[in-house]
């Protein structure tokens, strides 16, 4: 399998968010282009530096490349040497650019993703990107971080979806035509259970057959838990890993790069016997904490429908040291593991390793739950509305936090993203705010983003307007006239907001709706008192507040 280049047509650019296009590489770049990297690779062999290819420079790739290039060894001199590289693609090829500049190509809160990535390129030259497979000729390491996505084809569904393999089936072909038989292939992707033993490394051992090699592969995995945020680069660098290869040797040397690049010392590596154990803990650990969630979701309606505060409960059942990780589950589960690693299992069980019986119940219905939970949001935003005479259809809404987690500009799979469609489907007409967000691209490109025809807008009507939707930033402005305020994110600047404050930025009294237990009593009982209507969800002690201001 060879893979294609670009054409370099008239008119071929790729488009970073910040506006700025790049043309695509033309046929007669890529010799070129090689020729640099083989210079490159020369040259820090010489200074005793291991070639590392990492295969994919997103969201996790760009991070895990730098990390790597700013490893360095007892004596404080770089170890690596790192060539990223990156498909390129119209939509993606920009990155390649930007981070040559030493620019990352993922808006971070946390700072050490600038500077770390400045200082690799710009200042110890062990940092580099580039659009041409054939690198993949030069590398001691190949760190495969290319995205394994799971599709669902409905919503609350899982059952009907199916994991996408064809970006990862097609880079271990490429990957396996051109590496040397000495490399290592790390698979750090999260994958369906049984992937690097049963789909990588069949792939890999025939394109050495082809190609004349009888050594073994070299293969291993270990997954990442990279969260965004403050912490961004420590949560990759400064963090237990798991791994494991397909054969002795893969796992020596999966153990050896790992010690050389991470900070193992303080956070030791747990080493497992077959990939497919690595592969499962990271699919049973993002399933565990889904689970605990779409658990705690009928005890927030069971709280709404009876006058509990669960927010009071679950602090009351903290103070037990066993039940310190107790969460609210907020308006749906977001970001791009939890909401569908769950999923990959389902499918490994039947279609690798060919289950035929229903083995997964709880799994399956933690991720319906916790896609439909935050149309909630929109039921309860309705009532507020209605117990003011105001019809959800002619309602001005502001939604407040983009983002799926608190303090960070990550949207993807963001509860919020929900709420903004159902309530467009039922009239609204919404507006948004976010301190971290610039442009929210699951609407300003909903025809193409995450691909065509996988937008959720395929689940609502009138989402068409949607992609005229701007992400305010003057947040006074934003509430002017509104009818609803939705507070969906623990973001820090709503923590403090005085409810006396926002009513007069609205210019009256508003629906305010608080679905992560940003309101104490205190405020809850100011909003009322100011004439506005309060709703929260798992906060059914509000109309207990409601009804003691009435009678006084």
């Amino acid at each position: 399998m060879t893979a294609k280049k670009s054409t370099g047509q008239s008119g071929n650019k790729s488009a970073a968010p910040t506006g700025e296009a790049f043309p695509l590489p033309t046929e007669g770049e890529y010799m070129k282009e090689f020729g640099r990297l083989e210079a490159l690779a020369k040259a820090n062999r010489e200074k005793g530096r291991e070639i590392v290819v990492v295969m994919g420079v997103g969201f996790v790739g760009a991070v895990m490349a730098a990390v790597v290039a700013d490893a360095t060894n007892d004596a404080g001199e770089p170890n690596k040497f790192v060539i990223g590289m990156q498909r390129p693609s119209i939509r993606s090829y920009w990155k390649i650019p930007l981070l040559n500049r030493g620019v990352p190509p993922v808006k971070a809160e946390d700072p050490e993703v600038d500077e770390m990535i400045h200082r690799c390129v710009v200042e110890k030259e062990t940092l580099t990107v580039t659009y041409t497979y054939d690198a993949l000729k030069l590398a001691d390491v190949v760190v495969v971080d290319v995205q394994c996505d799971y599709l669902k084809e409905d919503l609350g569904n899982v059952r009907t979806g199916r994991t996408d393999m064809a970006a990862l089936e097609e880079s271990f072909h490429i990957i396996a035509e051109r590496i040397p038989p000495e490399c290592l292939v790390l698979i750090e992707t999260t994958v369906a259970p049984g992937t690097t033993e049963q789909i990588a490394y069949p792939i890999i051992k025939k394109a050495f057959r082809m190609r004349g090699i009888e050594t073994e592969p070299l293969l291993a995995h270990s997954y990442e838990r990279v969260m965004p945020g403050r912490d961004y680069v420590a949560s990759i660098r400064d963090f237990w890993r798991v791994c494991s290869g397909v054969n002795d040797e893969s796992r020596r040397r999966v153990e050896q790069f790992l010690n050389d690049v991470l900070n193992t010392k303080e956070y030791p590596l747990t080493v497992l016997d077959r990939p497919i154990e690595s592969e499962t803990a990271k699919v049973v650990e993002n399933s565990f904490r889904a689970t605990t969630l779409a658990f705690m979701d009928e005890w927030s309606l069971f709280a709404e429908r009876n006058g509990v505060d669960l927010m009071k409960v679950i602090d009351a059942i903290r103070a037990r040291p066993t039940h310190k990780s107790m969460l609210f589950p907020g308006p749906g589960i977001g970001g791009y593991c939890l909401p569908k690693d769950g999923g990959l299992g389902l499918w490994a069980y039947k279609h690798l390793h060919g289950g035929m019986d229903d083995i997964f119940r709880m799994t399956a219905m933690a991720i319906d739950i916790n896609d439909t939970r935050s149309l909630h949001v929109a039921e309860i935003t309705r009532d507020a509305l209605r117990n003011m005479g105001r019809p959800v259809a002619m309602a001005e809404i502001l939604l407040c936090g983009a983002s799926y987690r608190e303090d960070v500009g990550d949207t993807r799979y963001s509860g919020s993203e929900l709420v903004v469609r159902k309530l467009t489907e039922m009239g609204a007409e919404m507006r948004v705010h976010d301190p971290y967000v610039e442009t929210w691209w699951e609407f300003a490109s909903q025809d193409t983003y995450p691909a065509p025809g996988r937008s959720l807008a395929r689940f609502f009507r009138n989402q068409e307007k949607l992609k005229e939707l701007v992400v305010q930033k003057d947040f006074e402005k934003a509430l002017e006239d509104c009818d609803a305020v939705i507070f969906a994110v623990r973001h820090e600047p709503y923590l403090n907001l005085s409810p006396d404050a926002v009513v007069e930025a609205a210019r009256g009294p508003i629906a305010v709706i608080d679905c992560f237990c940003l309101l104490d009593d205190d405020k809850i009982r100011r909003y009322f008192e100011l004439g506005c209507e309060v709703k929260g969800l798992g906060r059914g002690h509000m109309r207990h507040i409601k009804e003691s201001i009435q009678q006084r």
